[in-house]
């Protein structure tokens, strides 16, 4: 518990700071998000300096933590030299008024859809659920989206784990272009010398490396110690020894994740400016993601866990691009063979339903959401977000909110698709 007041400090000022700069809630709303997590947090004392766009939260005065806002870049933890940051010139881009997912014009146009989203929408709300985006894709184009008050098309909202899906296509995109060797052992030249140069790529992605770097949210543990006091993310997980054996225990690890961040910068130019120029020319741009700002360990690399904000149109194109097997406006962002193996469960022998950073339906026991189709698969993130894509009905599912207990994914989905008719034979 040593690393307690680092933790706390760290978490209250990065999340308030994002909170506040890149989604726009107010003081309140960011305060009131992040004590959701611990009373601990509620001890924070924030301070937010609107000429400098930082926050620096304060613990009983035994220790304070800055985040720093920055356009097009959001916040990261001022800790380490965080000098390259300055520097960074995000390009923008190219508004168009065409209709999704084109550009970001056009609206709902059935309403129908729009009913039933507007209903649960109040549904949940009424609840306590918290919901803030529900979105609609049916047939490639969008037809509904409901929006809690304070928030709309254009709300850039945390995806918490939904990011790990959207890194994972970045390193399929990396393979595509042969920037990547994904079949290079060992993976890292530190693990040469040790028995980790046995983990693959595949096992990285399958969340089966064997690597001990669990996924406990404790002070002082790993993956809270690289979220909230690290000057980069990848250096834990990267020291991490191996515990099991490659590719047979599934072990969910955000650690995990932040290593193919380290791996996409370093084959991109190894600067955060390169990086940012290779995320605008391989992502944002062909894909117009207009409200999309991934954040950035201190150091300037992608937090690929974790720190993915977007709007729910955005995040839908992500479910759309997969569901169109890689491609989206023209542009591939991965091959069809990477989607077929991003899609199969993997070989552990403990949890198979998690291709490479997504979760599946299929592949163990049971199916995950009974009430959906086999073939569903989403990604899924940390307060209940979720884009779930469903080939059999042609649809794409956006579910932004801040839920700290359970969500009724699968009945309020399965509402949604039983009124899409007939079902699409799976491929």
């Amino acid at each position: 518990m040593v690393n307690s007041p680092s933790m706390l400090t760290g978490m209250g000022a990065k999340l308030a700071c994002s909170g506040h700069y890149v989604s726009g809630l107010s003081e309140e709303q960011a305060f009131i998000d992040l004590q959701s997590y611990s009373p601990a947090l509620k001890l924070l004392d924030l301070e937010y300096d609107q000429q400098q766009k930082s926050v620096s939260a304060s613990l009983l005065g035994v220790k304070t933590t800055r985040a720093q806002y920055r356009e097009g870049l959001g916040c990261s933890l001022s800790i380490g030299d965080t000098q390259a940051l300055d520097q960074v010139v995000v390009p923008e881009v190219v508004q168009s008024v065409e209709d999704w997912p084109i550009g970001s014009g056009g609206s709902a146009i059935e309403s129908e859809w729009q009913t039933k989203l507007n209903s649960l929408m109040q549904e949940d709300n009424a609840k306590g659920l918290n919901t803030r985006a529900l979105l609609l894709v049916k047939d490639g184009q969008l037809v509904a989206e409901s929006y809690a008050d304070g928030f709309d098309s254009g709300s850039k909202l945390l995806g918490w784990s939904m990011a790990k899906s959207v890194t994972a296509l970045l390193v399929g995109h990396l393979e595509m272009t042969n920037l990547l060797d994904t079949q290079k052992q060992p993976v890292f030249d530190e693990w040469s010398e040790d028995q980790r140069r046995s983990i693959r790529f595949e096992d990285l992605l399958h969340m089966s490396s064997g690597l001990d770097f669990p996924e406990t949210y404790e002070p002082g543990m790993g993956v809270t110690d690289m979220l909230f006091t690290a000057n980069t993310a990848a250096e834990l997980p990267l020291a991490a020894p191996l515990i099991h054996v490659p590719g047979e225990i599934f072990e969910y690890s955000s650690g995990t994740t932040n290593l193919f961040s380290k791996l996409i910068f370093e084959r991109t130019g190894n600067s955060p400016q390169s990086q940012m120029d290779f995320l605008h020319q391989a992502l944002r741009e062909p894909l117009a993601l207009q409200d999309f700002v991934f954040e950035t360990d201190p150091s300037g690399v992608p937090v690929g866990s974790s720190y993915l904000y977007a709007s729910a149109r955005d995040w839908a194109k992500i479910g759309q691009l997969m569901l169109n097997r890689g491609e989206l406006n023209g542009h591939r962002l991965v091959t069809e063979d990477w989607v077929d193996r991003a899609l199969a469960p993997n070989k552990s022998t403990n949890t198979k339903s998690y291709g490479y950073q997504f979760w599946l339906n299929a592949g163990d026991a049971s199916l995950r959401w009974p009430d959906l189709p086999q073939d569903s698969f989403a990604a899924l993130g940390n307060r209940k977000q979720v884009v779930m894509v469903v080939p059999s009905k042609n649809a794409v599912i956006v579910r932004l909110g801040w839920t700290s207990g359970r969500y009724p994914t699968n009945e309020n989905f399965a509402e949604i698709l039983s009124m899409i008719e007939p079902e699409i034979p799976a491929s």
